[in-house]
């Protein structure tokens, strides 16, 4: 079974196609000739992991799947959410870390989770499937792993912050992990 994985990002890639196994033969954005930015725009994680996979079906007829991923905190009423990626105005993970810690500053409600959503759409008929990682924001950076929130977010029962953990550990355990072996046991069901 071939599918496209809507990103181009090639760590995700690697994970995805490692979790896949040999039984699908994975395509790249670049794989199917889609060079176009694919859109982000429908104010949720589902939607804009909806919103990708959906432009690859419709432009290319290909079966894909995309995902979205982002950090909810209690306390900020969801946000970042959405935003995760841009929340202080740049990609730029130490910013958006920052704006987070000045905006908890005096919250005693740190609990937070992080999202993912895979879509998929196979022969034209959509799937969701979620991944969710609670955890809480503790009040400064810890650890040089990982990326993005990574070195504030504490798992919970956990003693070290994500950006402590090694990449294989984090990947054992993570939101998108969560996410992406519900998919990958739904596409095993089907190719069987």
């Amino acid at each position: 079974m071939e599918l496209c994985f809507a990103t181009n990002n090639p760590n995700k890639l690697n994970e995805v196609s490692a979790a896949l196994g040999d039984a699908f033969t994975l395509r790249t954005l670049q794989d199917i000739g889609c060079t176009d930015e694919l859109p982000e725009t429908s104010g949720t994680i589902a939607g804009n992991s909806r919103q990708k996979a959906e432009y690859i079906w419709k432009h290319f007829g290909v079966s894909c799947f995309a995902d979205d991923s982002g950090l909810e905190i209690d306390a900020l009423d969801g946000r970042p959410g959405v935003d995760s990626a841009y929340y202080s105005g740049s990609r730029d993970a130490a910013q958006n870390i920052q704006r987070v810690l000045t905006e908890l500053q005096g919250q005693t409600n740190r609990k937070a989770r992080f999202i993912t959503v895979f879509t998929l759409i196979l022969h034209g008929v959509e799937h969701q499937f979620e991944g969710i990682f609670e955890g809480t924001i503790i009040d400064a950076p810890r650890g040089t792993g990982g990326f993005g929130y990574d070195p504030i977010f504490l798992p919970d029962g956990a003693d070290r912050t994500l950006a402590e953990l090694t990449m294989a550990e984090k990947t054992a355990i993570s939101h998108r992990s969560r996410a992406l072996a519900k998919m990958v046991a739904y596409l095993r069901e089907q190719a069987s």
